[in-house]
């Protein structure tokens, strides 16, 4: 029965995630194959559903969603998970978060590059904040990390989990020339908050280019 349960559950969140897909490509935050999506389906022991690599996001159906365990070894599903899986991992077991989003936007590839040397950039001010969990006014300053890229990805996954524990306030990070992950308790929360986030890059990027 808890299997049956449990494969249910995975059938859904495969939808869900495939949904995202299309939308985020139409607003070009996944352009091509960039970009990768996962969710908790059950905690213990861990099972996520992640988007298998290389697939295109304007065309990404369920079938080309993962089941991975702990380990991110690939339990169920044609293909291999994103080289980035650890990353996911890493925020799932440090924020117990439901669900991880990474897009490729042109606004934090721009401003990952300019504040990287301040280690992130703070973001106030803006009614658009208060769509962020927690987050009840305008005047709240939301600091946002920035972790240098790498290639070497159980590294990069150590970077990012002492990022994590440095900033436990953050709702999400960005990853030097490379895009923003941010998470939720469910999918519908990490795509709000993929959509506050990449509205907050477009003002502050455009602002950051004016200024220049």
């Amino acid at each position: 029965m808890a299997e049956r349960s449990e494969s249910k559950m995975a059938a859904t969140l495969a939808t869900s995630l495939a949904r995202l897909g299309p939308d985020f490509y139409s607003r070009g935050w996944v352009l091509g194959t960039s970009g990768n999506f996962s969710a908790v389906i059950n905690r213990e022991p861990l099972r996520l559903a992640i988007t298998s690599s290389s697939v295109d996001k304007g065309t990404l159906a369920a079938e080309h969603i993962l089941e991975i365990d702990a380990e991110a070894n690939v339990l169920k599903g044609s293909g291999r998970s994103s080289a980035e899986t650890l990353l996911h991992l890493a925020v799932v077991k440090l924020r117990g978060a439901g669900a991880v989003l990474h897009t490729h936007s042109v606004w934090s590839n721009i401003l990952s590059d300019a504040h990287f040397s301040d280690g992130g950039f703070s973001i106030e001010g803006y009614e658009m904040l208060k769509g962020l969990d927690g987050v009840s006014t305008h005047e709240h300053s939301e600091w946002l990390p920035i972790v240098e890229n790498s290639q070497d990805m159980k590294a990069l996954a150590a970077k990012v989990e002492a990022t994590l524990n440095e900033h436990p306030q953050a709702h999400g990070f960005l990853l030097r020339r490379h895009g923003l992950y941010t998470w939720g308790r469910d999918i519908a929360e990490a795509k709000r908050h993929v959509e506050i986030f990449e509205f907050l890059l477009e003002v502050v990027g455009r602002e950051y280019c004016a200024a220049r």
